[in-house]
């Protein structure tokens, strides 16, 4: 049974957070060089002050999935599909179009989220590796990616609500969070990742170009995905 009076046990059991997550959330938020830092110097924990960084990514995906969820789901990735094509899969499935979309829907809100995250990892890592002073590896170099990326999505999680969708206002969204990544980059990375300020800004563009042209190959899986779970299923 969950012990509601302790609310850090709480938080932990439903979204994976507890008071170490929270601390690490605030502290990437108002000092981020200092948590990377801990991370890149100290170990995955900190020197067991912070947690880990894929840790705390994990639960701030749990949270998106939430926001993404509460908002009716993925289907709206649906609408970029070719009307030709759309109509194909109709008749191929033989289901009715609110039938189709709703079986896509389902995979696509479950797949979303934690697949996008991957895709940025899987971006990011190599250029974090190249620009960091030390030799990293790959454990090292996604743990720096895991870093930037909690550092981008802290602060994200206050307007994520309005950013599932179509239209105006999912696009100044959009466009809001591609500034808190490019913002999150050179907060943390500065002494680290680059020297000069200007020079930080052009690393920051090329590592969210990156990561957004990672991210449309993700989003093509997703629907990939959703189509054939809504093909497949009865």
């Amino acid at each position: 049974m969950v012990d509601t009076n302790k609310p850090d046990g709480l938080a932990e059991d439903v979204l994976g957070f507890g008071g170490r997550e929270l601390v690490t959330a605030r502290d990437v938020l108002l000092r981020p060089r200092t948590v990377l830092a801990a991370w890149m110097e100290q170990g995955p924990e900190g020197g067991g002050f912070y947690s880990r960084p894929l840790r705390l990514y994990l639960g701030l995906n749990a949270i998106l999935m939430l926001v993404l969820f509460l908002q009716g789901g993925a289907g709206f990735l649906l609408d970029d599909l070719p009307p030709e094509l759309m109509t194909s899969l109709l008749e191929q499935s033989g289901k009715s179009r609110d039938a189709f979309v709703g079986d896509a829907d389902g995979w696509m809100t479950l797949v979303m989220v934690p697949l996008l995250s991957l895709f940025y990892a899987l971006a990011s890592a190599p250029l974090l590796r190249l620009w960091d002073p030390d030799d990293l590896g790959w454990r090292r170099g996604f743990r720096a990616a895991f870093a930037w990326l909690c550092a981008w999505t802290v602060p994200m999680l206050p307007i994520a609500w309005w950013g599932f969708g179509r239209g105006t206002m999912a696009a100044i969204v959009a466009a809001a969070i591609f500034l808190l990544g490019l913002v999150a980059f050179v907060r943390m990375g500065q002494g680290r990742w680059f020297r000069s300020r200007l020079v930080g800004v052009g690393k920051a563009l090329l590592l969210m170009i990156a990561v957004q042209i990672a991210g449309m190959v993700g989003g093509a899986l997703v629907v990939a995905i959703g189509v054939l779970g809504a093909s497949a299923a009865p």
